[in-house]
């Protein structure tokens, strides 16, 4: 018996080593990240919240926010093959995924795609229509690209971090909604203030060029998803997540007058996985070694201000899908 409990005190120990691990881990990101990203706090650790709980992110912005700047500078602080893709109107599926081609024996042979890395910069995703943006569909959930009845194994891990601008823009398409589904965090970049702003021109306006260290491999991120996805969840604080993810479906029983004049539709299960994945992650992150609910609640907008719609009455009276999800929470 005191064998047992010996043996179960050290494993517990290993996991609390770990998980401290980890947030030194994030503490040296932040740092090296910083040295060329100004300010976006919230933003990074959003980014690197999702790479830690195996998930993909889509940041969203006006042109000039430093969103292909923030995420080509993450690839430089991990050891890690990247690749970006720059989407256009006339990008077709084949280029994302590679193709088979007839080599000089008259066989076919598949040659890969620039997908074949373990991150990707999608680089303007909503600038390509919808069928180029469904070539990611696939890869995104099952890490695997099927041509010709083949199926080619993705990189382990794979991240698909893209960059959107508002689809108010000209030359935009909406992403569909299965594709925004696949996407963990929906994080959404705003103006630096007056102070960031001058700190970022005298930064990029002189002749100093910052040099980044490599923090993480892929192994110790693979080795960092999984003690995420091993910390322990209180019952309550899983409950609350799958109630908060419930509360948004206004065709559900229960559902209030709120979200029934303001929702058309709301948010499904894996809303409901990846705040808990989350929470996990921004508990480690910061210093806790199991998630409360404050943790859920810090990572809900992000979770799901692209999974809920609202109606035609929310839009006309002016109210947004934070404000929606803030009265829920």
């Amino acid at each position: 018996m005191e064998e047992t409990t010996q043996m179960t005190n050290t494993g517990f120990k290993d996991k609390v080593e770990a998980a401290d691990a980890l947030k030194a881990a994030y503490q040296d990101l932040q740092k090296e990240i910083g040295k060329v990203i100004v300010g976006q706090e919230e933003v990074v650790q959003g980014v690197l919240t999702s790479i830690f709980c195996n998930g993909h992110s889509l940041l969203v912005g006006v042109p000039g926010l430093a969103k292909t700047l923030l995420i080509s500078t993450i690839s430089r602080v991990l050891d890690m093959s990247f690749h970006r893709i720059q989407f256009t109107p006339d990008l077709m599926p084949s280029d994302i995924t590679g193709s088979e081609v007839l080599d000089e024996n008259r066989n076919f042979r598949f040659t890969r795609g620039p997908l074949f890395a373990n991150i990707i910069l999608a680089d303007e995703i909503n600038r390509t229509p919808p069928k180029t943006q469904a070539a990611l569909l696939e890869a995104m959930q099952e890490k695997v690209v099927t041509v010709s009845g083949q199926d080619h194994h993705l990189p382990k891990p794979f991240f698909v971090l893209a960059t959107q601008n508002p689809i108010e823009q000209e030359g935009t398409y909406p992403l569909p909604e299965a594709q925004l589904d696949r996407f963990m965090f929906n994080i959404i970049l705003d103006y630096p203030s007056e102070q960031e702003e001058i700190d970022i021109v005298r930064n990029t306006t002189g002749n100093a060029e910052p040099e980044i260290k490599k923090i993480l491999g892929a192994n110790e991120i693979l080795q960092f998803q999984q003690l995420v996805r091993e910390v322990p969840i209180p019952d309550n604080v899983l409950e609350y997540a799958v109630r908060l993810v419930g509360k948004t479906r206004p065709n559900a029983e229960g559902a209030s007058d709120y979200v029934k004049t303001y929702l058309s539709y709301g948010a499904g299960p894996r809303a409901s996985q990846y705040l808990v994945l989350g929470a996990k992650c921004h508990a480690v992150l910061n210093g806790k070694y199991s998630p409360d609910i404050e943790d859920v609640q810090a990572i809900a907008k992000t979770v799901l201000r692209h999974r809920i719609v609202k109606n035609y009455r929310a839009e006309a009276e002016g109210i947004s899908v934070e404000d929606i999800i803030q009265e829920l929470m």
